[in-house]
């Protein structure tokens, strides 16, 4: 599966604008003169993360489906460590988490590079479920048991299950779209993140009235909004990357950022819980892995089930 003739002009429109965005980051810390300005250096931190983001996609693009799956599963091994990291566990887990991190892992993906549907849609959710509690309850260590396991299996089920939709958009079989299905994951992607930095942008011009302030204070009503009507319109505009017609193009782009945003909320919620700002320092200027996918984690799963039930005969 090579990168489709398709996904050239895409590449090219992220370089430009990325090459603007570098333009006036280098401007603004020109202007700002020799002192330090936080939010100049935060940004010229941001649009470096990018460039390192968007190559690191392009050259998975160009491996085809051997180099979007493995990079995916290296996405889900990082997230997972970031996310059990801030977890409670015990020596009693030990060989629950190797069983997460060296059988759930390659399992999942391997199913997927077989194209094995369904178990790969059950595997995590009903086998990963049963057996964690099962290989921890016989070290016999009962304390927090309840809290460990939970943290364990849902880092299992976002951390990997739901990544790992989003390679698994290579698998799906859509009647005049054969050789294209690298495009559904460069769709998903860039509407996703799109919305995530759209929703910035409006949010710091016009961002008054909170959303949640207990959970994210910059997330605003007016952020969202208008994060939400350009990130469905740029939907609209890629329509010709996907087997979509304009306007389901559009109507996919609003459903999954919609949730893109509540998976941002609900990862929100958690560092708030753990009491940290970013899930680690993986990526200078963003954070962690799961700083960077918590929007698509939600998103993956229900764009690949739309896909598959509407498109897919």
């Amino acid at each position: 599966m090579s990168m489709p003739q398709e996904a050239f002009p895409l590449f090219a429109g992220l370089g430009v604008v990325l090459v603007v965005a570098t333009l006036v980051g280098q401007t603004l810390k020109w202007h700002s003169g020799a002192g330090s300005n936080p939010g100049v250096d935060n940004l010229n931190e941001r649009i470096f993360a990018w460039w390192v983001m968007v190559a690191l996609i392009g050259v998975a693009f160009l491996v085809g489906k051997a180099g979007v799956a493995l990079l995916f599963a290296f996405a889900s091994f990082a997230a997972l460590r970031e996310f059990l990291t801030l977890s409670y566990t015990r020596r009693g887990d030990h060989w629950a988490l190797i069983a997460a991190f060296f059988i759930g892992i390659p399992v999942q993906y391997y199913l997927l590079w077989i194209e094995w549907y369904g178990l790969f849609s059950i595997f995590i959710p009903v086998y990963g479920f049963l057996m964690l509690p099962i290989i921890a309850v016989v070290r016999g260590d009962t304390r927090h048991f309840l809290s460990r396991i939970a943290s364990l299996q849902w880092g299992l089920m976002i951390c990997v299950f739901c990544v790992s939709h989003i390679p698994a958009l290579l698998t799906l079989d859509i009647p005049g779209f054969e050789g294209k299905k690298l495009l559904l994951v460069a769709f998903l992607v860039t509407v996703v993140q799109g919305s995530d930095v759209l929703q910035y942008v409006f949010g710091k011009l016009a961002g008054r009235h909170k959303v949640a302030p207990s959970l994210s204070p910059s997330k605003t009503w007016e952020g969202l909004i208008g994060g939400l009507v350009s990130a469905t319109a740029l939907g609209a505009g890629l329509w010709w990357l996907t087997p979509f017609s304009p306007a389901q193009a559009a109507a996919m782009a609003l459903v999954t950022c919609l949730m893109g945003f509540f998976g941002g909320l609900v990862f929100s919620a958690i560092k708030r819980d753990r009491g940290v700002k970013d899930w680690g320092r993986m990526i200078e200027g963003h954070g962690g892995m799961l700083d960077r996918l918590d929007s698509v984690i939600f998103s993956a799963p229900i764009f690949f089930h739309l896909t598959r039930y509407w498109f897919v005969p």
